[in-house]
């Protein structure tokens, strides 16, 4: 395949690289780049190809391990590497000290509320906070698993409701 006919059938596949390069990078602009980076590589490595194979795939192969290379090289850039010795600088600004009392309070709230659920609601409702599967549940008290299922939906519709202040 001379380089003219190489040329016209990449040209001829560029519109159906769209969608799918914009699928991977999700902007128009950026999308773009990737199609031109794409086929600048298919033409400058044309060699490679065989003829008779399927050139949209090794198109689309070229489109992906480029959107791949880039994105990898993006997050090496975003990477910062301390190298100073005095590691205590390191978050200084940000306060360390953590209290815990918020979530103390937040988890007797929602215990409390939990224990004033009715017996009906609460017991399925632990029992799958405790891991159990629905037909588990079902089996064990002895009811559809279909009740099981509107029962924990009523239980956490109602500890959401009494504890939308945590929202």
């Amino acid at each position: 395949m001379t380089a003219l006919e190489f040329g016209y059938a990449i040209n001829n596949m560029t519109k159906s690289m769209k969608p799918f390069a914009l699928r991977l990078t999700k902007d128009m602009e950026q999308a773009n780049d990737l199609i031109q980076e794409t086929v600048l590589k298919a033409f400058s490595n044309r060699e490679k190809f065989s003829e008779g194979t399927n050139l949209k795939a090794w198109l689309f192969t070229i489109m992906k391990n480029t959107f791949i290379t880039n994105y990898q090289r993006m997050v090496r850039r975003k990477t910062f590497i301390d190298t100073t010795e005095n590691l205590h600088f390191i978050n200084s600004t940000e306060n360390i000290a953590q209290n815990s009392a918020y979530g103390s309070f937040a988890m007797a709230d929602i215990v409390s509320q939990i224990s004033k659920l009715d017996d009906v609601y609460k017991e399925p409702f632990m029992m799958h906070y405790r891991g159990f599967k629905y037909h588990e549940i079902a089996e064990k008290l002895e009811i559809p698993i279909g009740t099981v299922k509107n029962r924990i939906h009523i239980a956490r519709k109602e500890l959401k409701d009494a504890l939308k202040i945590y929202a």
